[in-house]
This record gives structure tokens, C-alpha cells and sequence, in this order.
């Protein structure tokens, strides 16, 4: 029992009430700080928290160490409908191949999407920036110091996912062209 006379509440809820008035990722320090109790044992509550939370509409996110409460994906349709939001715009082919070149490989420049996908991405990367989908996360050594570009936590909400470990594998092997030959061996 608190001193008020009410129960107490156990760490997960604690952590669930921090998060929820939180207006942007916190990293765990910050929360055991709060809570004046060790880092490992916010992690233990964070991962109680995180199994409590798929029976029901909000989810934890992780990205670039840090944690914040987001709505589940399986929730957007009707969140959108009932604030009145238009439906999620569609993303382009190129957009999502960029994006997947980014998620997998960052931190990226731009000349190494281009190197990969063969065309210029200034457009698309203007796009994904506009949408909050990637941001500049530095700068590379070498000529020029290319701006190094990543995912953000809009990037994981969008896509559904808590954290970047939530991606499939990536499968490297292309498709055989019918000869028995790989295409992406072809010279």
C-alpha cells in the first residue's frame, strides 16, 4: 500500500504512466533515474510492460535506444477513421526500395543509394525526409562529407515494427534467370 492508502502500483505500470505523458522516446536511464531504481531492472520492467501490452491497443517502440508508446499497427485504420485523418499515403516503388536500403544498411549517403539502385535519389529522399520517415544522422569521413542518412521512430510506426530487429532477414540471393544462372552474377 502507498502512503495514501491505495495500492501501490508494480514497475511496468509506473513506466506505462511515464511513457504515456512522455512526448518523444526516453531512453532507459531516464527512466530508471525517475523511478530511482537501476537501468536493469527498468529493462526487466520494459520487457513485463511490453508482454502486457499485446493483448491490448498500444505497444512499446524501441529505436536508437530509446522507448516511447505508440498505438498498435493493427489499430491505424480505425485511429485514422475516428480522428478523421486521410487514409496513410501510399509510398512509391522507389521509395521503398530506397527505404529498405536505408533500413538495412544504415547509416547511408546518398551516393551509396545511388551506387545501389542505379538512379538518382535526390527526389525520393526529399520525400522520405518530408514524411518523417528519415533523418540526417551525420556526416561521413572522406571527400565531401556526405550526409549519412537513417530511419526514425515514424519509419518503425509506420511500418508496424517495435524496433529495427523486428525486420525479416535479408535475403541477398537473387532470383535464378531460368538457366540455372543467378542475375545478380551476371556482368
Amino acid at each position: 500500500m502507498s502512503e495514501s492508502g491505495k495500492p501501490a502500483l508494480d514497475l511496468p505500470a509506473l513506466l506505462e504512466a511515464l511513457l504515456f505523458v512522455s512526448a518523444e522516446p526516453v531512453s532507459p536511464g531516464q527512466l530508471a533515474a525517475a523511478l530511482e531504481v537501476s537501468a536493469a531492472a527498468v529493462e526487466e520492467g520494459l520487457k513485463a510492460l511490453e508482454g502486457e501490452l499485446q493483448s491490448r491497443g498500444l505497444r512499446l517502440q524501441r529505436h536508437g535506444g530509446r522507448v516511447q508508446l505508440t498505438t498498435a499497427p493493427e489499430t491505424a485504420e480505425l485511429i485514422e477513421r475516428f480522428l478523421g485523418l486521410e487514409a496513410t499515403s501510399r509510398l512509391s516503388r522507389a521509395a521503398l526500395e530506397t527505404l529498405a536500403i536505408i533500413a538495412y544498411q544504415q547509416p547511408v549517403t546518398r551516393p551509396y543509394l545511388e551506387s545501389v539502385r542505379g538512379v538518382s535519389s535526390d527526389a525520393v529522399l526529399k520525400s522520405l525526409l518530408s514524411k518523417g520517415l528519415i533523418q540526417e544522422v551525420g556526416r561521413a569521413e572522406g571527400p565531401g562529407r556526405p550526409i549519412l542518412y537513417g530511419t526514425t521512430p515514424d519509419f518503425l510506426q509506420y511500418f508496424g515494427l517495435s524496433s529495427l530487429t523486428d525486420l525479416p532477414p535479408l535475403d541477398l540471393a537473387a532470383p535464378e534467370n531460368g538457366n540455372g544462372h543467378n542475375e545478380a552474377l551476371k556482368g
